[in-house]
């Protein structure tokens, strides 16, 4: 893209729809072309404006603000980038719009005035920036849906048996993709996905709800099984640390990593040092260069590496980062990679 990124602010609030156009206006990156105070007005200001990327609140008059985003991503897709409270029904609504192609959220801060809010502007600016290279597509082709499962084969019994999975922007979906497939007799699967506290929890609870495999958000201490997916809570850090045979989920506070907590780099560093060639370790689209050090550390261990190829990821940030290191040994299709999981788990367990 060049040239400053078009923005479009839809909100309510006036004083919502000011803080928000001085937060993005400060970044001589970014353009507030217009703000609408509902979708109605904004399906207007969209036609006349043509904005690279809109900001959209989730509870809005007139026109419920998932069915105005399912309305955009259906007609005329765009980078969106959701603006929710941190309430666990802003979670859920939020969630939707995710499924429905969003491509990110930004939570209000629970201090929701000016000085709430510029404590979190490089957060915003960030997304907004992001959302801008994001590659959408027409709701059809990304709609929520039950994936076909894959046949059952082998039973994983062993623990040490784990597949590691990152992503961050377009990963909620595209996790979706990953899972929902999946056989009730996969090898266990950990997850650190970028996401805002709660979000997380009700993220896992949908997912659990669709696939034949169990999911959950992670806790400490939990020993890690078969047939069981564990998401890192949205605030904490996901690690795996073994326990004699046993391999133990290790959730727990901290500083950043990266800019990130949870860090997909902690993540993929404990799973190398937990189960070194017993692993497989997958990075999924999204944004920065999260995960690269730590999936390359995985196979360094002797772990296989997935990568997710450019042509299906929402951003080929993670995934090219880690590439370029050396860090993925393979890169696919997100439709490819349930089954290449399961293929690499499989070979292990004749190797083994």
């Amino acid at each position: 893209m060049t040239g400053r990124i078009r923005v479009l602010i839809v909100d309510d609030s006036a004083l919502m729809r000011q803080i928000l156009g001085a937060i993005l206006g400060s970044d001589p990156g970014i353009e507030v072309v217009g703000t609408a105070p509902d979708p109605l007005v904004a399906r207007e200001k969209i036609k006349a404006l043509n904005p690279d990327v809109m900001t959209l609140d989730v509870e809005m008059p007139r026109m419920d603000g998932l069915a105005f985003l399912e309305k955009v991503m259906t007609l005329r897709p765009m980078p969106v980038v959701m603006v929710s409270s941190l309430t666990e029904h802003g979670a859920e609504v939020t969630m939707k719009a995710l499924e429905l192609g969003a491509v990110d959220v930004f939570c209000k801060p629970t201090d929701a005035s000016t000085g709430g809010f510029a404590a979190h502007a490089h957060e915003l600016i960030d997304k907004v920036k992001g959302a801008a290279h994001a590659h959408v597509r027409p709701l059809g082709n990304h709609a929520p849906r039950q994936a076909p499962k894959l046949a059952v084969t082998t039973i994983y019994k062993s623990t040490d048996r784990l597949v590691a999975i990152g992503s961050s922007t377009g990963g909620v979906e595209a996790l979706r993709d990953v899972i929902l497939p999946l056989p009730p007799d996969s090898p266990p699967i950990v997850i650190t996905q970028h996401i805002p506290p709660r979000f997380s929890t009700s993220f896992a609870q949908r997912l659990d709800g669709l696939a034949a495999v169990r999911v959950k958000e992670a806790a400490d201490g939990e020993r890690i099984v078969a047939g069981h997916v564990y998401i890192a809570p949205g605030d904490r850090h996901l690690a795996v640390r073994r326990s004699g045979a046993a391999l133990i989920t290790h959730v727990y506070d901290g500083p950043l990593v990266g800019g990130h907590k949870p860090s997909v780099d902690v993540l993929f560093h404990s799973v190398a040092e937990a189960c070194g060639s017993n692993a497989v370790g997958v990075i999924l689209t999204g944004m920065g260069r999260d995960g690269a050090e730590g999936l390359l550390k995985m196979r360094q261990a002797g772990a296989a590496t997935l990568g997710e190829d450019e042509s299906t990821c929402v951003v080929y940030g993670m995934p090219k980062a880690a590439f370029e290191l050396g860090g993925v040994e393979k890169e696919l299709p997100l439709s490819r990679i349930p089954d290449e999981i399961l293929r690499l788990c499989r070979d292990m367990s004749r190797t083994s």
